[in-house]
């Protein structure tokens, strides 16, 4: 069945006017609507501010005269200004709350033609967000040459979506966000590709606050700062990106470089300051590991992000910033709520974008992708291009993605293993020989920084890492272990719970002693370890 057509739109206080038989001379754009023989309007809306009614019945009879088939129904509206963006925005919005819409028997058009600017741009965003669920009518006078024309209309439908070289461009831009955000890096691993899709989805369409989890050197401040500049580039902010590493606050500076504070507030407090909340006003704050701020800092934190106001230290008044937050940390925040660490409140918050960097190790595909980016920065930044040998990039390359590589810095091992390299290259060209002296200085260096998990105390007791033997083998069993066998035992067990696999935690404990075997096999190793206190992977997973 085909759909009714009704006109919705406001009688134009000049250009519908008109006295007398001279008025059918003349081109009224709400009138000539209804002189289109080609046109059946089943019902006119005719809207109008309340000082107008002699007008409004005057057009609603010269519509009835020439379209005796049309019903035409009118609507006074309360508007104090027709200028006033709130007044027209209102007195719309209660009208349309209110009017019966019904668009699966019903088309609607919406006039735009007649009523003041103000008018005109609210009838515009009610129907792109739906209000009015219907399309822009636009009309024109007829051409000179024509004047007993009705003139010319237009339907212009905001359902972006129709417009196959509209949508193409915003996908077009879309993906420009996505590889700004990546800094052109063409990344592979599928998981990271589609978070990016959505952070870039998020970031220019919420200023809601926004928590980047990982580990450290996975790219969190990186990331922060490109969303900050896709924003700054989209006219979404208009202040300054402003970081700070809250791991470096302690005490009363703490609270003075986020939140400011005034002469004499404390000991040394010499003159006042703005703290770093009031620099980012109109920008994007990042807070990298927001795990390690205080309990009141964490307090005076949430007011802001949720009121826009906070008291300086010191301070009697209140002052504003509108900023918008990212958060970074390395921690579980949900662990350091259940443990009292970190408030609830806050962590509900910024909590509603949360993203996990996963880290290099992770993303073994985007390995190369990164080298080539790294490369390419390093050639820009020193005018000299620098590229691997085909056999020194190949046994890079093997090196990189096999297990040997711990990449416990992430990209910032990466980036420095990458700074190391281009440098030692002769002529701009990284032999097999400088290969393999940064693949051996990168080993010592995992060696050396390797943790020795399990050897500081904790919870299980001596070297217990937090592991209680007593829950996992029986007290009776720990009991009988002497103080050698049960540190040994902690420390695997702890390797074992941080690792995803068998094989995994295999290739950490044996990490020296596999280099020497032709066939390492970690997995059955710490399997017959394992089966020696009654053990299995499946248990401790």
């Amino acid at each position: 069945m085909k759909k009714k057509t009704v006109i919705l739109g406001f009688v134009g206080t000049t250009l519908d006017s008109g006295n007398g038989s001279a008025r059918w001379e003349k081109w009224r754009p709400t009138v000539a609507m209804a002189q289109h023989e080609d046109l059946v309007i089943d019902r006119f809306e005719l809207l109008y501010n309340g000082r107008y009614g002699t007008l409004v019945q005057q057009v609603a009879q010269d519509i009835a005269s020439i379209a005796p088939e049309t019903t035409v129904t009118q609507h006074k509206l309360h508007i104090r200004d027709p200028w006033d963006f709130g007044d027209v925005y209102s007195a719309l919005f209660d009208f349309a709350r209110s009017y019966p819409f019904d668009p699966d028997r019903e088309e609607y058009w919406v006039h735009i033609t007649t009523g003041t600017h103000v008018v005109q741009i609210c009838l515009f965003l009610m129907t792109e967000a739906r209000y009015f669920p219907g399309c822009l009518l636009q009309t024109s006078p007829p051409r000179r040459h024509a004047p007993n024309s009705p003139g010319n209309y237009t339907l212009i439908d905001l359902d972006l979506s129709r417009y196959d070289q509209i949508a193409q461009r915003f996908a077009t831009a879309q993906q420009e966000g996505v590889a700004f955000l990546k800094s052109g890096i063409a990344t592979r691993n599928p998981q990271f590709n589609l978070m990016i899709d959505e952070i870039e989805h998020v970031a220019v369409r919420s200023r809601a606050p926004m928590l980047l989890m990982g580990p450290t050197g996975a790219g969190k401040s990186f990331l922060a700062r490109r969303v900050f500049e896709l924003k700054k580039a989209r006219h979404q902010l208009k202040g300054a990106f402003v970081e700070i590493n809250c791991a470096t606050l302690h005490g009363d500076g703490a609270g003075s470089t986020l939140f400011g504070h005034i002469r004499g507030a404390f000991t040394g407090a010499a003159s006042d300051r703005p703290g770093l909340l009031r620099t980012a006003h109109k920008g994007l704050l990042f807070l990298d590991e927001i795990g390690e701020l205080g309990l009141d800092e964490q307090a005076m934190l949430l007011k802001a992000v949720e009121e826009k106001r906070f008291l300086p230290m010191g301070g009697d008044h209140e002052v504003q910033s509108d900023f918008q937050l990212i958060a970074g940390t390395n921690r579980d925040l949900a662990a350091e709520v259940a443990a009292g660490r970190f408030r609830e409140d806050l962590y509900a918050r910024i909590n509603l974008w949360t993203y996990a960097l996963p880290g290099l190790s992770e993303r073994p595909e985007d390995i190369e992708p990164n080298l080539d980016y790294l490369l390419r920065q390093f050639s820009a930044e020193h005018g000299d291009a620098v590229r691997f040998n085909k056999e020194a990039r190949e046994q890079f390359m093997a090196f990189a993605a096999s297990p040997d590589a711990r990449w416990s810095g992430n990209f910032r091992d990466l980036s420095a293993a990458v700074t190391r390299m281009a440098t030692l290259a002769e002529a701009g060209r990284i032999t097999t020989a400088v290969a393999s002296a940064e693949i051996a200085r990168l080993q010592r260096q995992w060696r050396t920084l390797a943790p020795a998990v399990g050897l500081a105390g904790g919870a299980g007791g001596p070297g217990g890492g937090g592991i209680a033997l007593d829950d996992v083998i029986g007290a009776e069993a720990a009991a009988q272990l002497d103080l050698f066998d049960r540190v040994q035992l902690e420390a695997v067990l702890a390797v074992c719970r941080q690792s995803k696999t068998m094989s995994d935690a295999g290739r950490k404990l044996y990490a020296v002693s596999r280099a020497g075997k032709a066939k390492p096999n970690d997995a059955d190793r710490l399997r017959k370890y394992l089966a020696r206190f009654g053990l299995d992977w499946e248990q401790l997973s």
